[in-house]
């Protein structure tokens, strides 16, 4: 690879710039959580900032300027409302430019050139953008139809600031995705005569893991369900119980975990050498395992009988 595609590969563009940025800030956000109560000023807008649902209950006490912005959690479904009708935006524009040669629109194309997409012929595999985007897009609708049909939610919430980060970060997950395409002015720059010919060992893994991960997120969120619902599938309370089954006899989120290993997929899918997609894949670890963290507090303080053994996000880790 010649020097200057090298400098373009590991050129620090806005896009995982902002990727970088956030996986510090939850970085710290972690390391800060690891330090022994006492050792450091408490700040209850911070922990509000960072807790959500159950672990609100769990934390400190919230001054009442705080409950002010908060928002109900089972909102959670506008995130993949939003998910689902802009990604499916995104996919319809690429499928369009891909089987049918019509050009992204100029004030697309002009977006993701602000975001940092490089006009690149070659390099990333134009089925590995698309196969991304249709993963992205099938995650967001069955977390969509979970939200409605599976999730039990109660009067739990979550702050104005994370509910307004949770419809931004979709939006911006569908753009670091297409500005991945190779282009060639606002056309997809396709190698070889169509798009099968790219078919590749690792978008078969990807696809593997992929279905793999949603299948054990899917059964997570099913188990956490049934814990409020009686055998006739109705719900009878809202409280917490200890959950059992699949991968909860390892860990107290498996569902951050699934989630997590989703990603993780698509990093596979790019072929294991994407930078920028890494940076996603970084931000979403360290996001999760503060939320799993925050979570495995909240069990091990309210159930004396909790499982010693589960660790909070990875299996006989952490």
């Amino acid at each position: 690879m010649a020097p200057r595609a090298v400098a373009e590969l590991w050129a620090l563009n806005p896009l995982r710039a902002l990727w970088l940025t956030l996986t510090a800030a939850f970085l710290l956000t972690l390391l800060l959580q690891l330090v022994p109560p006492g050792l450091l000023p408490g700040c209850a807008l911070f922990q509000d900032l960072i807790r959500y649902g159950k672990t609100k209950r769990e934390g400190p006490s919230r001054p009442a300027a705080c409950r002010v912005f908060d928002v109900p959690k089972r909102y959670f479904s506008h995130f993949y409302i939003i998910s689902v009708l802009w990604n499916g935006f995104l996919l319809w524009h690429l499928t369009q430019s891909l089987f049918l040669g019509v050009p992204f629109p100029n004030w697309l194309h002009g977006l993701l050139r602000i975001l940092g997409a490089a006009q690149f012929q070659g390099g990333e595999l134009a089925l590995s953008a698309f196969l991304v985007l249709v993963f992205l897009w099938l995650h967001s609708l069955r977390r969509l139809f979970e939200c409605f049909y599976v999730s039990v939610f109660s009067n739990a919430v979550i702050h104005i600031v994370q509910y307004c980060f949770g419809l931004v970060y979709y939006v911006l997950t569908g753009l670091t995705v297409l500005s991945q395409v190779p282009m060639d002015g606002r056309n997809v720059y396709v190698i070889g005569k169509n798009l099968l010919m790219q078919a590749r060992w690792f978008h078969i893994l990807g696809m593997l893991m992929f279905i793999w991960s949603s299948v054990h997120q899917y059964k997570c969120h099913v188990i956490l369900g049934n814990l409020r619902k009686n055998k006739a599938g109705v719900v009878i309370h809202c409280n917490h119980r200890i959950p059992f089954g699949d991968w909860f006899e390892y860990v107290s989120s498996p569902n951050y975990l699934a989630e997590l290993m989703i990603y993780i997929s698509m990093a596979v899918t790019f072929g294991l050498h994407n930078l920028t997609w890494w940076l996603v894949v970084t931000y979403v670890f360290f996001s999760q395992a503060l939320s799993a963290f925050l979570s495995h507090k909240f069990y091990k303080s309210k159930f004396v009988s909790y499982p010693k053994h589960r660790k909070a996000f990875l299996p006989f880790l952490f």
